[in-house]
């Protein structure tokens, strides 16, 4: 009998205030570049590295997330983090997500490469990277990774982590906020759904400097 093939499915978690076009191209690319069956958006209601950043109600951002994910059925909307109570560090995260997930299945990690710069303020990455294989994709104004730094930071353990290629799509979600607040056009840089909720609940109107 031959080996069964290896289940992944990718794990994308944020803020999503809005989620856009950039965290679906991520999502895309790792798909494609991994085989990931699925990718789970795990909105995160309140980030430890952003207590005292103002952001929508969780609902909000959740019904955002809905809009977003829509009209692809590869990517599915978790609310673990909605479930358990803070502070919500994505090791734990990880680790309540394998205590359901089905036997055989392998999540990975989908970060940009924005985050992995910063890998070394979240909680235990060292254990993170032992839990999960992560993929990482470019982001503008960021350097590309370079694999020498990371085997120096993580020895034999940086061979799981994946450098995604692909082009960058220089999209984030604080301009698209500032834009609704002045009055100005979204559209393209999220999906119609979501450009339709955030103007049906009458998000970031209130964002303008």
């Amino acid at each position: 009998m031959g080996r069964r093939r290896l289940r992944r499915i990718g794990l994308l978690g944020g803020t999503f205030d809005p989620p856009h076009v950039g965290h679906l191209w991520l999502a895309t690319l790792a798909r494609d570049a991994l085989g990931l069956e699925r990718v789970l958006v795990i909105p995160a209601p309140e980030p430890p590295h952003k207590r005292d950043v103002p952001m929508s109600r969780v609902e909000d951002r959740v019904a955002l997330v809905r809009a977003a994910i829509a009209d692809d059925p590869m990517l599915e909307l978790s609310t673990i983090e909605l479930e358990r109570p803070g502070p919500h560090y994505t090791v734990d995260t990880v680790d309540a997500l394998r205590a359901v997930l089905p036997a055989g299945v392998e999540p990975v990690l989908l970060m940009a490469a924005d985050s992995l710069a910063e890998i070394d303020t979240w909680r235990e990455p060292d254990r993170l990277l032992a839990s999960l294989e992560w993929a990482v994709g470019p982001r503008p104004g960021t350097p590309d990774p370079d694999p020498a730094p990371l085997r120096e930071r993580f020895g034999s353990a940086a061979s799981r982590i994946h450098l995604l290629e692909g082009p960058s799509l220089d999209v984030s979600a604080t301009a698209i906020r500032a834009r609704v607040a002045a009055g100005r056009a979204i559209r393209y840089l999220v999906p119609r759904r979501v450009e339709a909720e955030i103007a049906a609940r009458r998000l970031y109107l209130g964002d303008a400097p």
